[in-house]
């Protein structure tokens, strides 16, 4: 029986370009290659879990806007499931604008992420009927802190996707399971992975990671401390990498033990670093 997850955050439509270089100021240059998909971390997560055989549910807020029906037939295609956080909103959902550097495959992203479309309806407990994971990407904080805590008394783990810091987070953090955090995700007044560590610690969740892109991924749960090898792969695009990880994540600790499924999540994530874009993997 495949495994249920709910994902609530942040979806964009993605315009993608794979480039030579980053153009200079008022140069017009000729992408080699481009494509367009849903994205963002949550939407990225879902869909990963979905690929790996799991059932997707995607909270985002979504509206009546022309771009919004882009982003639900994409999702549809990947069969993520939708529950709209804006039904009535009439304005264009974030457009995100992203350029892949061939040579290395670093990417340089502008989007205003989910300022605009913020949740603007109660979410019914009902939701969370036969989920057996939640993972939050931070993006939607007041539905989010809603949800988590009727996940905590249902029981249903916690997973929190900590790209950066983004205010009102503490509330949230309180309710999970796992933080799976980047390296670009320091709360107030820390600057080390050990002082993200211990914040984190500190606000009682059990089982933590740090990813560092290429570099080992680094834990901490109540039984020790320790790293996992990240494999070496020739990267031609690390876009959505982060959210690929966690979404497999989601979909290998409902099998596996912690360690286990970082390793396994990993994996995943470094296949999708060897192709273009956020879909073809």
């Amino acid at each position: 029986m495949s495994p249920n997850g709910l994902f609530i955050g942040l979806s964009t439509l993605d315009i993608i370009y794979l480039v030579e270089g980053l153009p200079q100021p008022n140069e017009k240059i000729t992408a080699l290659d481009e494509t367009s998909a849903a994205g963002g971390p949550a939407t990225n997560a879902a869909v990963t879990f979905s690929r790996l055989g799991g059932t997707a549910q995607l909270c985002a807020a979504m509206g009546q806007h022309p771009n919004s029906s882009l982003i639900r037939n994409d999702l549809s295609l990947q069969g993520v499931q939708i529950t709209d956080l804006t039904p009535d909103a009439t304005e264009s959902p974030s457009v995100s604008s992203i350029m892949v550097t061939a040579a290395t495959g670093d990417r340089a992203l502008v989007c205003i992420n989910a300022k605009k479309l913020q949740a603007t309806v109660d979410l019914s407990p009902d939701l969370l009927d036969k989920i057996d994971i939640l993972l939050i990407d931070g993006h939607q904080m007041a539905a989010s802190h809603e949800i988590a805590q009727h996940a905590k008394k249902r029981q249903i783990p916690i997973v929190i996707d900590g790209g950066s810091w983004k205010p009102g987070f503490e509330t949230v953090l309180t309710y999970a399971d796992y933080a799976l955090c980047s390296a670009n995700f320091y709360p107030p007044d820390c600057t080390t992975s050990e002082q993200v560590f211990d914040y984190l610690a500190s606000l009682g969740i059990p089982n933590l990671a740090i990813t560092q892109g290429g570099k080992p991924i680094l834990y901490r749960t109540k039984n020790g401390a320790g790293r996992v090898e990240v494999a070496a792969v020739e990267v031609v695009d690390t876009l959505g990498a982060g959210d690929i990880f966690h979404g497999a994540f989601c979909y290998f600790i409902l099998q596996q033990d912690f360690i286990a499924a970082l390793q396994s999540a990993s994996q995943v994530a470094a296949k999708a670093c060897q192709v273009f874009g956020t879909r073809r993997w």
